[in-house]
């Protein structure tokens, strides 16, 4: 055995939370994205349907982000199951910046 209860802790725990921030980023940068294009067609004049398809795909693509964001978060549950099996812990070892969050994800 050459990884440590309390290492693997550590190491998901980092990890899942980088996920996460990314996860966020990527939706903070679409998001920018589709304000970008809309605000390109209204400011330059061109037709109101101008990069529709571009958009829906834009749209489409922060959809697929917030469902794996659902998915993440059911895996990060998932994994607070078993440090609770194996470890008897309630809650994630401190990365020092983020604590889990309550509540239930919605499907």
């Amino acid at each position: 055995m050459s990884m440590t209860i309390p290492v693997a802790q550590m190491r998901l725990a980092r990890e899942m939370s980088e996920a996460e921030k990314a996860l966020d980023e990527a939706l903070i940068r679409q998001s920018s994205l589709l304000t970008s294009v809309i605000t390109a067609r209204r400011e330059t004049g061109v037709g109101p349907f101008v990069a529709h398809e571009a958009l829906l795909r834009i749209n489409k693509s922060q959809q697929a982000l917030l469902e794996a964001g659902s998915n993440l978060a059911r895996a990060h549950g998932s994994l607070l199951d078993v440090q609770k099996e194996y470890c008897g812990a309630d809650e994630c070892p401190p990365d020092g910046e983020r604590k889990p969050a309550s509540g239930s994800v919605a499907a």
